[in-house]
């Protein structure tokens, strides 16, 4: 069994001090999902791309990105030697509901590792060994594709889910909308925006994220295939999961729609669930 340390990754950092606006440029210049946050150069928490994403729908002030601090979202982190099983991480990251651990050595931070650093561990560990309907999750969010773009907003900060699938009215999956469809759409619309004084389209965010809920704005006028990715990528219920794992890192996706022998999706295998099959392995 690899241990943390034959897996993690350097860590992308900010600092405390920093604002919202900061986050966000960051996350999109690194294409990084979760930042390490430090004070006086030392780690004391964590910022991910999920957190972002909700803070943005939700926060109901006319602060500008610039404006908000980056300790209004923070986490705390939680480490892990680098000496520890992977399988122990995986079980840790399960526990705890959490996508990343902070690596150490002789408590000094020296890593990050992710579900994306797990899935990739299984991946090549493990082929053969699992298929995945064994692991997959029946349920799955889904709204109909002509659903006004608030209403489908508000699910997935009701639900605190990052994706959701998308069907016509004959029940037929046509696309799918993530948290990123979401800051993509941000960014345009702040962009095009007359109100704004600011020509940093990131900071400019601010404007148009409140009429992702609103369904007197642009929230209600916009239908949610306007903006979904149409490609939903699936694979079958007995496939292979170390080949799901391997092809979801391809695609640098987090889940893809698990399909029935009659080519209906029955569910969602994702990353988290590939973690699970990588916990309980043994």
């Amino acid at each position: 069994m690899n241990d943390a340390k034959d897996y993690m990754n350097t860590p992308i950092s900010i600092k405390y001090e920093s604002s919202l606006a900061d986050v966000l440029k960051k996350v999109i210049e690194e294409k990084k999902s979760r930042l390490l946050v430090t004070e006086n150069d030392t780690i004391t928490g964590l910022v991910s791309e999920k957190d972002l994403g909700l803070f943005l729908l939700t926060d109901n002030t006319e602060r500008k990105l610039d404006a908000i601090p980056l300790s209004e979202i923070i986490k705390k982190i939680i480490s892990v030697d680098e000496k520890r099983g992977l399988d122990e991480c995986a079980q840790i990251m399960l526990k705890n509901g959490i996508g990343s651990l902070v690596v150490t050595a002789n408590d000094e931070v020296v890593g990050i590792l992710t579900k994306t650093d797990l899935v990739r561990y299984f991946t090549k560990t493990y082929p053969g060994k699992k298929i995945v309907g064994e692991y997959m999750s029946p349920y799955y969010a889904w709204q109909y594709s002509d659903t006004p773009l608030y209403k489908v907003v508000l699910k997935m900060i009701d639900d605190k889910i990052s994706r959701i699938i998308l069907r016509d009215h004959d029940e037929i999956p046509v696309g799918i909308v993530t948290f990123r469809d979401l800051f993509n759409l941000s960014l345009k619309l702040g962009e095009q925006e007359d109100i704004l004084d600011n020509s940093d389209p990131v900071i400019s965010v601010i404007f148009p994220r409140k009429g992702f809920i609103s369904a007197s704005g642009f929230g209600g006028s916009t239908k949610i295939n306007e903006i979904m990715s149409e490609n939903i990528v699936s694979v079958n219920y007995d496939d292979d999961l170390a080949k799901t794992g391997g092809i979801l890192l391809d695609k640098n996706i987090n889940g893809a729609g698990v399909l029935s022998g009659h080519g209906n999706i029955i569910g969602i295998i994702s990353k988290t669930d590939i973690v699970k099959a990588l916990a309980f392995l043994n």
